[in-house]
């Protein structure tokens, strides 16, 4: 990838599931190394599946391009090395018994070696802040510590794009105060799907709002946060 290639391009993304109902309806996006951005907008305004798409879970195919790889069906496994999505529940994400197995889980289907997984499981834990957790039981631990962990699992792979969806739902004041550190740390680009409007404002210079599987505003967070009858128009509160 040059410097001038998007870690993201999504281009006129169209999807409809099964039942017919039409989810996006010509997604246009483009995000560049080492931007932080917010992706809100009401429930149902296709941003959970936006998301879906960037991995390939969902198939976007050429319509959608990381680091300059569109996500067909020969390039999903780097595509998914690239694509770090950290899923709303840490419990999706989180399978194996112990910390170290869950963070490693990533690396050992890339097929390296041990000391490598190794070295990555070790700096990614140290990362988010959990260097001291690699033998303990992944079940044992409280909601904001398997965000920290299933974050790491994802690390662990080097991605492009750190992608997350609402990760400061159900966390108490200080282990939000703490998840908005860390992603205030990361030296990575990130797209952050979420209804906490104090986190964007604090933490994102950029967001997109998705309104009815488009996209109806990008810009500049503080500027976008100043429009109150946009916002109110997309079900969105100004923090």
């Amino acid at each position: 990838m040059n410097e001038t290639t998007p870690t993201l391009l999504v281009n006129d993304l169209r999807f409809s599931y099964p039942d017919g109902h039409q989810a996006l309806n010509g997604v246009d996006v483009v995000i560049r190394r080492g931007e932080k951005v917010a992706l809100v907008g009401p429930n149902g305004a296709g941003k959970s599946t936006l998301i879906l798409h960037l991995n390939g879970i969902l198939n976007g195919g050429e319509q959608v391009q990381i680091a300059g790889m569109p996500t067909t069906r020969k390039n999903l496994p780097q595509i998914r090395a690239k694509v770090g999505l950290v899923f709303q529940n840490p419990d999706d994400q989180l399978f194996s018994p112990t910390v170290f197995e869950d963070v490693a889980f990533g690396p050992l289907h890339m097929g390296l070696p041990e000391d490598e997984v190794r070295r990555r499981v070790g700096y990614a834990l140290a990362q988010v802040g959990m260097g001291d957790f690699a033998g303990r039981l992944s079940h044992h631990l409280s909601i904001g510590q398997k965000k920290r962990i299933a974050i790491a699992t994802v690390l662990s792979m080097d991605p492009e794009i750190l992608v997350l969806d609402e990760p400061s739902a159900g966390l108490d004041p200080r282990a939000r105060r703490a998840l908005i550190n860390l992603l205030d740390e990361l030296p990575l680009t990130m797209l952050v799907s979420t209804h906490d409007m104090l986190m964007v404002r604090e933490l994102f210079p950029r967001m997109i709002i998705m309104d009815e599987g488009r996209v109806v505003a990008d810009g500049k967070t503080a500027v976008l946060l100043e429009d109150t009858t946009l916002l109110e128009s997309h079900g969105l509160e100004k923090p």
